[in-house]
């Protein structure tokens, strides 16, 4: 296979591909994360430019009416998600393959964009009850936003047949080598 574009990761939020991508990008230094774009209020310690690019929501919308995303979708109401084409051209000038750690619909979106040139992989959570797991012990989530998030793992999952790889993510060890040899083969 020629060198891939980029390299797509998508899954539910709190199924592990933040995590997975991290150990990734240790183990092949090639790859490097494209910081996307969101108008979510930053938590504790996140910076703006390293975690994410944080814009208000006039500025996400002027950015979509000027083309400047190669995918954007509002993932929960009000809070809007992209990735810039300046991040992807950023990244491909340094020689470096991008990393696109990424909601699911984003991450099918991308794939229609770039479909000989990508590799898509879907972390899957081992179960639903696993995943409401992993989020509450975050600690990051409200009773509400908490069952808007598990309402949805079970949308996305749906989804998984749009991606050439799924790995469940029972054991993460595991999960980042399955990823890997996917990436390398």
């Amino acid at each position: 296979m020629a060198t891939p574009k980029l390299i797509i990761i998508s899954a539910p939020s709190g199924a592990g591909k933040s995590t997975i991508v991290k150990a990734l990008m240790q183990a092949l230094p090639e790859l490097e994360l494209s910081i996307s774009a969101c108008t979510r209020a930053p938590r504790t310690g996140e910076i703006d430019g390293v975690h994410y690019h944080f814009l208000s929501v006039e500025d996400f919308k002027r950015k979509i009416a000027a083309g400047d995303f190669i995918e954007w979708e509002m993932v929960y109401e009000g809070k809007y998600y992209g990735t810039l084409k300046s991040e992807i051209e950023r990244i491909q000038r340094k020689g470096n393959i991008p990393i696109l750690d990424i909601d699911v619909v984003g991450g099918i979106n991308v794939m229609k964009l770039y479909p000989d040139t990508s590799i898509s992989v879907f972390i899957q959570p081992p179960s639903i009850e696993e995943l409401k797991n992993r989020l509450e012990k975050r600690g990051t989530e409200t009773k509400e936003s908490l069952e808007e998030r598990v309402n949805k793992a079970d949308q996305e999952i749906a989804l998984k047949e749009h991606f050439r790889h799924v790995v469940v993510n029972d054991d993460l060890q595991q999960a980042v080598e399955k990823v890997k040899a996917i990436i390398l083969s």
